[in-house]
């Protein structure tokens, strides 16, 4: 006799409410004594890592075009050879000395989010379709009124022939939308707001 397997139901979204910072990231509320340090509030770069060095600033922006400022966002990227810090990386190792992964709060006055990072290197689009994907870094958005986290990326404003033929950017079928993707590159720095909604509203993947 078949083994049933819908014994276990799935858990039912709940928005993050007004408490995402003191639930995630407790010190940065100024609440102590919960966490010795935030979840992935540590720097992702050491003096030893390899790459570009590189600062991501943006903020969460809402339809109405103000900024969110109880957001909270994850990145999560290759490395500068296009490897990730995972134990579900089979192509080679990552570099030792980078984190891959990092959480910000948006800033409780003007709402920004600041990563201090490399610029990452280029992977493949999926095991059995070798094509390499333009250099992207995965954005997780979570915040007052969203029930599931959102996922997104951001490309680069200084990688035109990479992000001409990437294969995810290709499947995009309102071109138009395809510069939400991308974030502005400024001497070191790279500007990229997220828009929730609206006429510049980013794309979202469903991941």
């Amino acid at each position: 006799m078949s083994q049933r397997l819908d014994y276990l139901k799935e858990t039912p979204s709940q928005t993050a409410g007004p408490y995402v910072h003191i639930g995630c990231t407790p010190n940065f509320a100024e609440i102590s004594g919960v966490f010795e340090t935030d979840l992935g509030s540590g720097p992702l770069v050491n003096d030893k890592t390899r790459g570009e060095r590189i600062t991501i600033r943006g903020r969460v922006i809402d339809g109405t075009g103000t900024p969110l400022r109880d957001a909270l966002v994850e990145i999560w990227q290759a490395d500068s050879d296009g490897l990730y810090n995972s134990r579900n990386e089979t192509r080679g190792s990552a570099d030792p000395n980078f984190a891959g992964w990092g959480r910000c709060p948006s800033d409780m006055t003007t709402g920004e989010f600041v990563f201090h990072t490399i610029k990452p290197g280029r992977v493949p689009f999926r095991e059995n379709d070798p094509r390499p994907m333009a250099p992207h870094i995965l954005f997780w958005i979570v915040a007052r009124g969203i029930n599931i986290g959102l996922q997104t990326r951001m490309y680069f404003s200084d990688e035109e022939a990479a992000n001409a033929e990437d294969p995810m950017l290709s499947r995009i079928e309102h071109r138009v939308r395809v510069p939400t993707l991308i974030g502005k590159r400024e001497g070191d720095t790279v500007l990229f707001d997220i828009h929730l909604q609206g006429d510049k509203e980013t794309i979202f993947f469903d991941m």
